[in-house]
């Protein structure tokens, strides 16, 4: 029986994301399902004060759907995700970026759902918290000061982080260019700002929220590195591997790479599903029939 791909996206991203990848897998005859987290897709908020000409003292204090919303409701919408999708067959996790803090949350609680956790430049905790990383070597080249031009808004009275993926700002889309897309056109990161949407959650769990080798151990994992990420640096990724498989040596990563920015292999996503694809044989391989 064919697995279903469950998507997972990253941080102020949303089910749309995945639309090429989808379409391309689909071609392979593969079957996918895309998630949209809580707050994300079609429950996310727009302001009036986020439309042109944008009130960016309006966007700074306008409230938002994802005020509240913790790592555990994430983890908990994708479980439920997940167990409909295991009703048809083997499942593939798959997440990008921060969406792999959910994915790891729901393989610790639940890993009987999952037949293969697949992280692409994604987050999976061990060692530390997720954002106590952001101050390890490994992430001393992630330009963060270029991005928070585009901050709007405090964090700590919104209750999320907003960002301005409108801005007409130079130096802040140079930044978004350089740490999400540098290999992409000017046209290609515009087109993926538009379908960012301008509010995260804050909660990116705790030490009680990284991978746990009594059970997210238990499930084959595949880490695809990204060979030109200057959002998720590849020392990071390795570090991150390496990590998982000091966790649980048992049973370490099985590590692919694509080359390519944050978001290029979301943009031109042929590779990728190839990779996908192969993963999804070795799944049926190994699931007992």
């Amino acid at each position: 029986m064919q697995p279903t791909f469950v998507l997972v996206h990253g941080a102020f991203a949303n089910s749309f994301s995945f639309a090429p990848l989808q379409a391309e897998l689909g071609l392979l005859g593969h079957r996918s399902v895309a998630v949209d987290l809580p707050g994300h897709g079609f429950g996310a908020t727009y302001s009036h004060a986020y439309q042109a000409p944008q009130d960016l003292e309006g966007l700074g204090a306008a409230p938002g759907s994802l005020q509240g919303v913790t790592l555990a409701d994430n983890a908990r919408h994708l479980i439920g995700i997940l167990e409909r999708a295991k009703e048809n067959g083997p499942v593939i996790l798959v997440s990008h970026s921060r969406g792999g803090i959910t994915a790891t949350a729901a393989a610790n609680a639940r890993p009987d759902l999952i037949d293969r956790i697949v992280y692409v430049s994604a987050w999976c905790p061990v060692d530390l918290d997720a954002n106590d990383y952001y101050a390890e070597p490994e992430m001393a080249t992630v330009d963060a000061a270029s991005l928070a031009l585009a901050l709007a808004g405090n964090p700590a009275e919104l209750g999320l982080l907003r960002v301005n993926f409108r801005t007409a700002d130079r130096d802040a889309l140079a930044g978004f260019k350089a740490a999400f897309l540098a290999d992409g056109t000017d046209e290609e990161l515009l087109t993926f700002l538009n379908t960012f949407q301008p509010d995260e959650n804050l909660d990116v769990g705790t030490s009680a929220d990284r991978a746990q080798a009594a059970t997210w151990g238990r499930i084959p994992k595949t880490f695809v590195r990204l060979a030109d990420d200057a959002s998720l640096p590849l020392a990071l990724q390795d570090r991150l591997i390496r990590e998982g498989n000091a966790l649980t040596p048992d049973n370490p990563y099985d590590v692919r790479t694509l080359e390519g920015s944050h978001l290029k292999w979301l943009i031109d996503p042929a590779p990728a599903a190839r990779v996908l694809g192969e993963l999804a044989a070795l799944t049926v391989e190994s699931v007992p029939s």
